[in-house]
This record gives C-alpha cells, sequence and structure tokens, in this order.
C-alpha cells in the first residue's frame, strides 16, 4: 500500500491483508506464522556454552591456579623433567579441569532455568481465530489477526484500530508521552506522527480504560518497538541483596587471607632457602591456600540455588520474575490476598435470583449451564416469565465475558450471569444478533457500575445497567413488578436493600439490574449522567463463588508457620466475614479485639496513625479499592512486617510494587499487573502462594547449609599451614593435597546441599528476621569445626613425623618416606572429617542423628560423599600428591575415628549460642 495504514479506511487495511472482522481461519493464521515469522523483538545474543565454560578461568583464583600449573611445570623441568616430576601440575591440571566442569554445569543450569522461567511468563493475547475469542501466546500472532483489547492488557503487536469503546492507552514507553492517549477509529493524515496516531495502538503500550478491537498490520521486528530494537524482558536476571552481601564479604576476606598466604610465603622461603626449586613449591602452595581458604564460589552458588529453587517452583505453579523475591518469600510474616479466584475456585455460580417480589433459587454448579430455577422448590416456567427473562436478558447484554460451553473467556461474574440464562435458554450471541451494542460506559472500581447501550431489531434503543444494588438502585426512578413499571418509592427500595442484605448475609455476591428506554442516542456524544439516572430496577442476583478446599489447608499451614492471612475482596462486608470464617482466616468473630473486619469506607475515615494502632489486628477487609492496598502494604510494613500482595487489576500495580513480594495473577492478572509482580501464580491459587512460601523457606535453607558447609571447611588449612609455617616445621599438607581437600572433596557434597530437601517442619517454624545474617546462630559451631580440624589434623601429622621411632631428615629415604605416611594420615583425616560433618550441615536444630529417614533423602549429597571417598582412597594408592598406602590398620583407624568428630559437632548444642556479631 501507498498509504501508511493509519491514513486508510478500515475496509482498505482488511482487504490488504485479507482479513475480516470474524479473524482468521487456524490454518491461515498457522501459514502467516510461517511467513512472517514469530512476533517477537530480537533479544541480545545468548551466551553460548562455550563461553560459559571459558568464563569459569576469568576469575582471579582460576588465574593464580593456572600460574600455579606453569611453575609447577617449571619444577617439573628443573628436576629432570621425567613423568613423575610433573605429577603435581597434572594434578592441580585435572582440579581446575574439575572445577571448571562443574562451574559450567552450574552456570548452565542457571541459564537453562532462567530461560524455562522465561517461557512460562510469556505474555499472552486474545485474537478472534475461526470466528472465535481465544488466548494465545503473544508470540504467535501474524498481520491480520484481530486483538480484542480491555483494560489493564498490554498491546501485543502494532495494529489498526476499528472498534473503539472509551479506549485509553499509556504510550509512554514508545512516545515518552505520561497523559492517557485517547483512541478513535476515524482515519487520520499519512503524515502524522507516532505519537498522534489516534487510530493505532503499538506493542509494548498498555490499554488503561476502555475496550477495542484492532486488526494487526506489524509483528515483531516490523512494529515501531522494532525499529528501535527496545525490548521488556519478562525475567529480570539480577544482582540479589543476598549475593551482593557474600560478594562483598568474600572480597574483604580475600584480602585478609591472601596477605596472610604472601607471609607464609615469605616465612617458608626465609625457612627453606632461596633455590629456585624451593620458591616455586612455596609459592604454589601459597596460591593453594588463597584458593582454598577464600569462598569465591559463595555468591555464584547463591544465584545458582536460587534459579534450580525457581525452576521447581516454576514446577508447582509459582513463576519466579525476580529471584531475589525468592529470599523475601522466606521471611514473609502477611499474605495480603484477593479472594475472588485465589482463595476460591473463580467460577462465580448464581444461586439466588429476587425479581417482581419473588425470590427464586437456581440450582447448578460453576460453568455448566444445566440448572433448575425453583419458586418454593417449585420449578419455574422461564418461558412465561417475562420479568425472569428481561433480568436474565439485560444482565447478559451487559456483560464483555464470553462462554463457550465449558470456559468463560472474561470476568467470573460475567460468566455466571451468562451461564445463568444459558440455563434458561437465553444465549449470549442470539442476544447480541437481536441487540446489537453501540456503546459502553465501563465498569471502574470507582463507579461499581457498567451501562451499555444497544439498538433492538425494530429500531429502538435500550441501556442496561449491572453493579452493586445500593449504587444501581440510586440510579433508579421506577421498578419493574409482575411485567408493569411503577414509581420506587422508599417502602419497595428498603424492600430490597433487605433482600440484598439477606442474600449477603448468606455469602452471596449481589449485583443489581435495571434498564431504560432511550428516545435517541448520539453514539459519538452524549451525557453519561442522563444516561445513568431514571432507569428502572429489574432485580437482583445473587451468585457465590464457593472457597477452595485446597486454600482452607493452606490458611491453616500458614498460621502454623507463623504467617498471618489477610482476605482482601471489593465484596460485601458480611460475604466476606462468612467466606472468611469458612476459610479459617477469621477465627474469634467481627468485634473481638483479636481479629477485625474493615471496609474501604471505615479505612477511608481513619488518619494514618490510627490506621497503623489497629492494623495487625486487621484479618479481613470488605469493599476495598485497589489503592486502599497501597495504603495497607505501608501501614504493615512500618509495623516491621515482610509482606506479600496479591494483585489482578491495573490499579493493583503500585501495591505489588510496594510490597516486598508482589504476587500476580496468571489467569485473571493483566499483563500490567504481571509486569508489577514478583511471583506470577499460573493457577490463581492461594495454595500455590503458601507453596511459594515453603519453596522460599527451602531455598533460602539451602543458602544457608552451604554457607555453613564451606565456611566451617574453609580456613583450617590456612591456620594450619601458617602455624606450622612459623614453628620452622614441615607443612602437614602439599598444594594439591590443599586444592584437592576445597575443590574436589567439599565441591560435590556443597553442590549436593543446594538441592536438599526441606525439612518438614519448615512451615511449623516462625518466619526469619530478614536482617538476620546468613550464618546467623552457626558461628559457634563454625568455630569448634575449625579448632577440631586444626587440633586434630595437626596434632595426628606432628604425632606421626616428629613423635613415632623413625628419621626425620629428608635427605633420607627413612625420612621422606615417614613423612609421606604422616601427609598421607593428615590429608586423609582431614577429607573424611569434612565428609562427616556435611551430614551435620543439613539442619540447624537437628544432628544426623535425630533426623531419622531424613538423614539419607538427599540421594545428590550420598552420592556425592561416596564418591568423594573413594575418589579420595584413590588418591594414596596410586600415590598422587606426595601419599602413600598405608599398610598399617591401625594408623588406618586411627585417621578415621579421628575424623568422625565431625559427626559430633550437634546442631543443637551450638545453635544460637553468640560469641560476636556476624552478617
Amino acid at each position: 500500500m501507498s498509504k501508511p495504514w493509519h491514513a486508510l479506511e478500515i475496509q482498505e487495511v482488511m482487504e490488504a491483508f485479507e482479513t475480516s472482522p470474524k479473524g482468521l481461519t487456524s490454518a491461515e493464521a498457522s501459514k502467516r506464522l510461517q511467513k512472517y515469522g514469530y512476533n517477537e523483538l530480537v533479544e541480545r545474543k545468548r551466551i553460548t556454552p562455550l563461553q560459559i565454560f571459558l568464563n569459569q578461568f576469568k576469575d582471579v583464583f582460576m588465574i593464580m591456579l593456572l600460574i600455579a600449573i606453569v611453575f609447577a611445570v617449571a619444577v617439573g623441568w628443573f628436576k629432570g623433567g621425567e613423568f613423575e616430576e610433573y605429577i603435581d601440575a597434572i594434578t592441580i591440571g585435572a582440579i581446575v579441569a574439575l572445577n571448571a566442569v562443574v562451574g559450567f554445569v552450574q552456570e548452565y543450569r542457571s541459564e537453562k532455568a532462567i530461560e524455562a522461567m522465561k517461557k512460562l511468563a510469556a505474555p499472552r493475547a486474545r485474537v478472534l481465530r475461526d470466528g472465535k475469542e481465544t488466548v494465545i501466546s503473544a508470540r504467535e500472532i501474524v498481520p491480520g489477526d484481530i486483538i480484542v483489547l480491555e483494560a489493564g492488557d498490554r498491546v501485543p503487536a502494532d495494529a489498526r484500530l476499528f472498534e473503539v469503546v472509551d479506549l485509553k492507552t499509556e504510550e509512554a514507553a514508545l512516545t515518552g508521552e505520561s497523559t492517557p492517549v485517547d483512541k478513535s477509529t476515524s482515519v487520520i493524515d499519512e503524515k502524522t506522527p507516532v505519537s498522534d496516531r489516534r487510530n493505532m495502538v503499538f506493542m509494548g503500550t498498555h490499554t488503561i480504560y476502555g475496550r477495542g478491537k484492532a486488526v494487526v498490520v506489524a509483528t515483531g521486528m516490523s512494529t515501531e518497538f522494532g525499529k528501535i530494537a527496545e525490548m521488556v524482558q519478562t525475567v529480570e536476571e539480577e544482582e540479589t541483596p543476598l549475593k551482593q552481601k557474600l560478594e562483598r564479604f568474600a572480597k574483604k576476606l580475600a584480602t585478609i587471607i591472601v596477605i596472610a598466604c604472601f607471609i607464609i610465603f615469605i616465612l617458608e622461603v626465609i625457612r627453606e632457602g632461596t633455590r629456585l626449586e624451593n620458591v616455586l613449591r612455596m609459592f604454589m602452595t601459597a596460591v593453594a591456600l588463597a584458593v582454598s581458604a577464600v569462598p569465591e564460589g559463595l555468591p555464584a552458588v547463591v544465584t545458582v540455588c536460587l534459579a534450580l529453587g525457581a525452576r521447581e517452583l516454576a514446577k508447582k505453579n509459582a513463576i519466579l520474575r525476580r529471584l531475589s523475591s525468592a529470599e523475601a518469600l522466606g521471611a514473609t510474616t502477611v499474605i495480603c490476598s484477593d479472594k475472588t479466584g485465589t482463595l476460591t475456585k473463580g467460577e462465580m455460580t448464581v444461586r439466588k435470583i429476587y425479581v417482581g417480589s419473588k425470590l427464586i433459587d437456581v440450582t447448578g454448579v460453576g460453568y455448566d449451564a444445566k440448572g433448575e430455577f425453583l419458586l418454593n422448590g417449585e420449578p419455574v416456567d422461564v418461558k412465561s416469565d417475562d420479568d425472569l427473562r428481561l433480568l436474565l436478558g439485560a444482565a447478559t447484554l451487559c456483560t464483555n465475558a464470553y462462554y463457550d460451553g465449558k470456559n468463560v473467556i472474561g470476568d467470573t461474574t460475567e460468566g455466571a450471569l451468562i451461564v445463568a440464562a444459558a440455563k434458561a435458554g437465553i444465549l449470549k450471541e442470539n442476544l447480541e444478533k437481536m441487540y446489537p451494542r453501540i456503546h459502553e460506559v465501563p465498569f471502574t472500581s470507582e463507579r461499581k457500575r457498567m451501562t451499555t447501550i444497544h439498538k433492538s431489531s425494530n429500531g429502538k434503543f435500550f441501556a442496561y445497567m449491572k453493579g452493586a444494588p445500593e449504587v444501581v438502585l440510586n440510579r433508579c426512578t421506577h421498578v419493574l413488578t409482575d411485567g408493569k413499571i411503577i414509581t420506587l418509592n422508599g417502602k419497595r427500595k428498603r424492600e430490597i436493600l433487605e433482600v440484598n442484605e439477606k442474600m449477603a448475609k448468606d455469602a452471596l455476591r449481589v449485583l443489581g439490574v435495571a434498564f431504560k428506554e432511550l428516545d435517541r442516542i448520539n453514539p459519538d456524544k452524549f451525557d453519561v449522567d442522563e444516561l445513568e439516572s431514571n432507569l428502572v430496577f429489574v432485580g437482583l442476583l445473587g451468585m457465590i463463588d464457593p472457597p477452595r478446599e485446597e486454600a482452607k489447608l493452606a490458611v491453616k499451614k500458614c498460621d502454623e508457620a507463623g504467617i498471618k492471612t489477610i482476605m482482601i475482596t471489593g465484596d460485601h462486608k458480611l460475604t466476606a466475614v462468612a467466606v472468611a470464617k469458612d476459610l479459617g482466616i477469621l477465627k474469634t468473630g467481627e468485634g473481638d479485639n483479636s481479629d477485625l473486619v474493615l471496609t474501604g469506607a471505615e479505612l477511608d475515615a481513619m488518619s494514618d496513625e490510627e490506621f497503623e494502632k489497629i492494623v495487625e489486628q486487621v484479618v479481613v477487609y470488605a469493599r476495598v479499592s485497589p489503592e486502599h492496598k497501597l495504603r495497607i502494604v505501608k501501614a504493615l510494613k512500618k509495623r516491621g512486617h515482610i509482606v506479600a500482595m496479591t494483585g489482578d487489576g491495573v490499579n493493583d500495580a503500585p501495591a505489588l510494587k510496594q510490597s516486598d513480594v508482589g504476587i500476580a495473577m496468571g489467569i485473571t492478572g493483566t499483563d500490567v499487573t504481571r509486569e508489577a509482580a514478583d511471583i506470577v501464580l499460573a493457577d490463581d491459587n492461594f495454595a500455590t502462594i503458601v507453596t511459594a512460601v515453603e519453596g522460599g523457606r527451602g531455598i533460602y535453607d539451602n543458602i544457608r547449609k552451604f554457607s555453613f558447609f564451606l565456611m566451617r571447611c574453609n580456613f583450617d588449612e590456612l591456620a594450619l599451614i601458617g602455624t606450622f609455617a612459623l614453628l620452622g616445621l614441615e607443612l602437614p599438607l602439599t598444594a594439591p593435597m590443599i586444592l584437592w581437600l576445597n575443590l574436589v572433596t567439599d565441591g560435590g557434597p556443597a553442590l549436593a546441599l543446594t538441592m536438599d530437601p526441606p525439612e518438614k517442619d519448615i512451615m511449623k517454624r516462625p518466619p526469619r528476621n530478614p536482617k538476620e545474617g546468613i550464618l546467623h546462630g552457626r558461628l559457634a559451631s563454625i568455630i569448634v569445626t575449625f579448632i577440631l580440624q586444626f587440633a586434630l589434623t595437626g596434632g595426628l601429622f606432628y604425632w606421626r613425623f616428629y613423635m613415632l621411632p623413625g628419621s626425620t631428615d629428608l635427605n633420607t629415604l627413612e625420612g621422606q618416606l615417614k613423612l609421606a605416611q604422616a601427609r598421607t594420615m593428615a590429608f586423609i583425616r582431614a577429607t573424611l572429617q569434612e565428609l562427616f560433618v556435611v551430614w551435620n550441615c543439613r539442619s540447624e536444630r537437628r544432628s544426623v542423628w535425630r533426623m531419622g529417614r531424613e538423614a539419607f533423602n538427599n540421594r545428590f549429597l550420598i552420592i556425592a560423599v561416596v564418591v568423594s571417598v573413594a575418589a579420595t582412597l584413590l588418591v594414596p594408592y596410586f600415590g598422587l600428591m606426595g601419599t602413600v598406602w598405608l599398610y598399617d590398620p591401625i594408623e588406618w583407624a586411627i585417621a578415621i575415628l579421628a575424623s568422625m568428630s565431625g559427626l559430633f559437632i550437634l546442631p543443637e548444642v551450638f545453635y544460637g549460642r553468640k560469641i560476636w556479631k556476624w552478617t
């Protein structure tokens, strides 16, 4: 086409894309997907597996090890160049390669986990395919598709509008325009800039008001966003606060350790002399000490542990958009949850109808259109009851949801109205043909009502309204009774409100319906107040959204975990109280000092100071708007709580951003809300939130376990070598032994701890204090382990080499053999000690002796320990790293018994014993 899409009539656009207002067929869409490709922007080039592997060698300590290999080769060459002289170089090289492979596997799995989360969190869009509205992945949209937009949706592609009802969009991300943009369908000048193209919607922008339909004209890199190559990532890889804290800690520790290793190096050179061979050997020992003592892998494993934990949570329908949210999850003290669809099933069902002074019961459950209408237990002839048919028809026409006979697409309350009408044989698609809609005044949480205008087949115009009963009643001057329209007097109004109150006491959500015939209407210009006044009240529909059975169990689990559950709803106060009692959230009843129920109006009447005084007692908020959520979050946070807040609407985004853990609904939630959230629930289920909290606690526990194990095993070699160097004695361990201990022996078990199953009592203990350090309560155990490892390894070596009979002259074969035997015993003892210690790192308050079967529920740890033991025994068997095989069973018994001290450093004895502040 010569003209741009915004300058063409809509019929020309449709013809250009060979489409229609009914949309494409699935077959045609599939062909176009192959032709145009996926509707996605080109992302930054992903890191390749080779790059991940090579990055393992960029770490300063890996570089030091590579230098040590060069020095080891130089020592071998200096000694004569025989194969035996290069054993140290080969050993260190193998350790470096193994460490690189382990690091590669960690990062690669982390990348894959994050990539999987991105796919799970991918945006969706509503389109017309085969003449029906359906929800698809936004990336599958093709040019010519008809997209359906409502308030809160993210626009999935550039499109030309052809149907608009009060549609406004937020285009700041594209144009910088901060105010909402009113949309229309009128043709505009072809030279109009992007920011003024009122008949177009653009990928990446959001609809904030009204509704509309549009034909897609550009996808992927052909969109306006594609032209400037901007991409809003749906999953963010970010530096978590915990990782930042650990990185700072590791850097400070590294500085101290490197200085200490340098001092040891100088002392040994002074003792051994400045011969090149001695200098090279002591340099390797110093490098090995530095690498082993510095917990440089600690920050990296945090990201790995978070990513892998997030992947597991995604399998359970909790998609973490930000890894850092897992940290806050473990400390959550309050969960503020929406009622509808989260604590309840989300399938509203009309149970009672009040029309013409009659109270009618409706049978059936959920979205199954099977049911009866009963008056005093007797079936009602719906075909002959004009008042009932008008009520059901008016309520159905005043909806934007769709019902396909099984599922509802759109608002569940509207779905209940459509299903109720279907039970009476009144189908929405037939009504819309007889009474096509020509305009709409949308429902908002502030207006609490919705009005639509329709033209009947005989040329008459009608307005239909549904909304909160009291709001609808206030707009009515007449009432429909037995087919007659009479004046709505005070008595009749009180009667209707009493019925409304009775329905609400039965935990029913009630909607009022009204209508009026219009003399004439201008679709482009009319007065809303005039339209929504002097209406005829038709009746009430009472519906219920039954609580989820799993939500009841989840609330109980929260109580046991010290987490308070707060229910927030826009429903009537009495409905909210009934549901809260059924779920176990409201335990003592309204009026009791311990549990309070607040309405939005009561909250508005309170000052911030007054509200903060009682906020911890409130368990139910009824008749609140999204704006109230922000105030609730702020008040709870001021009282020191870690708050998780759920939301699904556009106006919930500020509260989700303000909360510690923002939780969006994956099914009913808008794209705006999902982007503001930390977690997206794929099933909109409250029980999934509790599962996520449990998972967050497990992830954090595993980070603590890994960190605890690493800190218990990292520093004893430094103290051991430093002490013997200062005393001018032979060193108990060689450089390859030190590296083996910390990179091979520790590596497997440490990684296995990141996959440790959660303890059975993880949801029976109170939330952790977020101000506590990662090693809170464990310093005493770390120090005791350090002292035992230092004393027993050093003592065993000293006893075997210096105290037992035999020569210590290293110029003799006897002396050299004795040193090798002493180092072998020290090496075996130190290695096995760490493999025993790891079993008492799995719980803060229970030793391995008290864990029962739980002690063996981590198969990764069992495999890692068995492999480490086997690999360690092979070292002296083949005489590697300066070791020899111990032929005396007593020596083996002594080394093994000395190492078993790790099993008796009981967590329950040392947990919480303070020595000094450690953060």
